[in-house]
């Protein structure tokens, strides 16, 4: 006889919850039993390696397993943890990119004031994104500040040259960069903090219509 024809009837999930709340750890074996696949499905989805999709779902189920007392039973447990994985996943994948995102002398003024003219090469949405980012941040920049820091890192002048222009010491001009280049660096963290926000509560608002409709 099949192993499983003497399994006894699954435990509900709610009930694993609670015993997870109460110390249980064989009842979070369980739920992460019962949903690693899809976890990691969805983990690799954003990466796109088994091994690193593995340390993702790792990653995320040990989150999961800490805020499993902000879940409201009342609500549909496997759309709360599928729509809290797909949210950790855009953080890292977020994280990553951001990682990889050097604002140095090789962006080209015109990609960064012109992005529309330039779709053929740089349409991509992370690309867009990217650049839109990086249009408001230098809008929040002083005046002095995003004059020196555009003159430099994406005109490509040098310390002489924009000292000449702007009739300023090389000093000055290199202590306007630095500072701009480090509000820069605030602001962009800024923007994406408030977009993080806004994706969050998108999915959120999504995960809500989903439970109802599956409660419906």
């Amino acid at each position: 006889m099949h192993p499983s024809a003497l399994s006894p009837d699954p435990v509900p999930t709610d009930l694993l919850v609670r015993r997870c709340l109460d110390g249980d750890q064989q009842a979070w074996n369980e739920i992460v039993n019962r949903h690693w696949r899809k976890v990691f499905n969805i983990a690799y989805k954003f990466v796109g390696k088994s091994d690193k999709a593995e340390d993702l779902a790792q990653d995320i189920f040990l989150k999961i397993y800490k805020s499993l007392d902000t879940f409201d039973r009342r609500a549909n447990f496997q759309t709360w943890l599928f729509s809290i994985s797909r949210n950790l996943c855009i953080d890292h994948y977020r994280t990553i990119r951001r990682e990889r995102e050097v604002i140095d002398h090789r962006i080209d003024t015109t990609e960064v004031w012109h992005a529309d003219t330039r779709r053929n090469a740089y349409g991509d949405l992370e690309h867009k994104e990217r650049v839109e980012l990086l249009r408001s941040a230098l809008k929040q920049l002083a005046p002095t500040l995003r004059q020196a820091v555009i003159m430099r890192d994406l005109k490509e002048m040098t310390y002489h040259e924009i000292a000449k222009i702007l009739n300023v010491p090389e000093g000055t001009i290199k202590s306007r960069i630095n500072r701009g280049r480090t509000e820069l660096k605030r602001q962009l963290k800024q923007l994406r903090a408030q977009q993080d926000r806004h994706l969050e509560q998108q999915t959120s608002a999504q995960a809500k219509s989903s439970t109802s409709n599956t409660g419906a």
